[in-house]
């Protein structure tokens, strides 16, 4: 599958890579060396590479998700013929319509839905060390205009996030309904109630401790498509509709699931009180809420990573989701049919999907695995010290003192003199 994977990390490479860390020297060390447009533009650049990266990274893992525009052929030697080791036939995938695999069934609403999560990911971070600053009495002026730019941003896009998460849930109950049963802990194909929390039980095939919306969950997944009270009483496909070798894991999906949607949800109900305050002047005088933003940036981190381990281990056990036919939902909504193995071949497939104990390397051992594991934890461990350290020595430090008062400073003034004021007063980025 490296073939078609490839294509769209090489393209995160070109379109991506290169724009962003090309315009971020420019950004870091072109201060007092670029005109005050050229820096705005080079931030703009920065920003709209690594949401670049971000774009061709989840197509790359989409396609993992739900597979499309790719075919299965013999892979060939140098002399043309088909390529056979120890007996085997080597098979490999090429891409037939490369804007096909880009936008595959669940690409769209998987980039916004990340993408969105980075937004409130980042606007919660500002939010926190503005708030410090306010409790701590320190750069009040520099806090207030930061309150002012990023609570937009993190209340829309925390609205938005509900939005796009919604479709996508309603593209994986079509493309992998064994993932959403996962997600809610939907053992038995029928209507679905709608979990708030719960301890999912495989063996006992319930779910224990557990509070649940009847029947919200059918509704979620059928309306608009079917009439608002018939939607409630719709079946959704439940993991007694496949084999146990074709069903993920239901615990750890279900509890990242259900944690990613209540930090959501939390994020809707704290930014609504927080504007309101904003907007009667009460916000800066209320320390409690200062100190609810300031651990906002855990919790934002929390759903994201949340998020993308409920995707993958939920995508188990397929490396490469198969994606299922016509033929293969009318199997599922059949009273009595289940969808049984997705074996290659059989007209309940239309695309091939690669398990997960085959997408190993033979000459790779187990040692081999966790001595790399072990290496990359002990890099990425290291890193995030340093990371730490750093990030902590820059909000500690904080913005420069500013000579004018908050009001005299922004009022009247255009977007572009105010960004350039605060270019040559600022030396935060670079000096520690």
């Amino acid at each position: 599958m490296g073939d078609v994977f490839g294509s769209a990390l090489a393209a995160e490479g070109i379109f991506a890579f290169f724009l962003e860390s090309g315009f971020l020297a420019v950004l870091v060390f072109g201060w007092d060396r670029v005109s005050k447009r050229v820096h705005f533009f080079s931030t703009c650049m920065v920003a709209m590479g690594s949401m670049f990266s971000a774009v061709w990274i989840v197509v790359a893992n989409s396609w993992q998700q739900t597979p499309a525009g790719y075919t299965i052929r013999p892979q060939l030697d140098r002399f043309g013929n088909p390529l056979v080791i120890d007996g085997v036939p080597q098979l490999r995938a090429e891409i037939t319509d490369f804007w096909a695999m880009v936008f595959n069934p669940s690409s769209v609403d998987r980039v916004t839905h990340t993408l969105i999560g980075a937004f409130i990911m980042g606007g919660a971070f500002v939010l926190s060390v503005s708030c410090w600053y306010l409790l701590k009495g320190r750069h009040e002026a520099f806090a207030r205009t930061c309150v002012f730019v990023a609570l937009p941003i993190v209340t829309v896009a925390s609205l938005a996030a509900l939005a796009t998460g919604h479709d996508q849930a309603k593209n994986v109950a079509e493309t992998q309904p064994a993932k959403l049963a996962a997600f809610e802990g939907h053992f038995e194909t029928g209507p679905a109630d709608l979990y708030l929390f719960g301890w999912p039980d495989e063996e006992a095939r319930e779910v224990r401790f557990g509070l649940a919306i009847p029947k919200a969950l059918s509704f979620l997944v059928h309306w608009p498509e079917k009439p608002f009270a018939e939607s409630w009483n719709e079946p959704v496909v439940g993991l007694d509709k496949f084999d146990e070798a074709d069903t993920p894991p239901v615990w750890l999906p279900f509890q990242m699931y259900h944690l990613m949607v209540g930090i959501g949800v939390g994020f809707i109900v704290l930014t609504a009180p927080t504007v309101a305050a904003v907007a009667s002047g009460r916000f800066f005088s209320m320390r409690w809420l200062h100190w609810v933003w300031v651990f906002s940036v855990l919790g934002a981190l929390a759903a994201n990573h949340a998020g993308w381990i409920a995707a993958e281990v939920g995508r188990q056990p397929w490396v490469v989701y198969p994606t299922i036919s016509d033929e293969a939902r009318a199997v599922l909504a059949s009273e009595q049919g289940t969808l049984g193995r997705l074996d290659p071949g059989t007209p309940l497939v239309r695309y091939q999907g690669l398990r997960t104990r085959d997408g190993l390397s033979e000459v790779v051992d187990g040692r081999d695995v966790v001595a790399s594991i072990i290496g990359f934890g002990v890099i990425y461990g290291l890193l995030f010290v340093f990371w730490i350290y750093v990030l902590n020595a820059k909000i500690q430090h904080g913005p420069e003192a500013l000579d004018e008062p908050y009001e005299q400073r922004h009022k009247g003034k255009p977007f572009f003199e105010t960004a350039a004021r605060y270019r040559d007063r600022i030396r935060a980025l670079t000096a520690v």
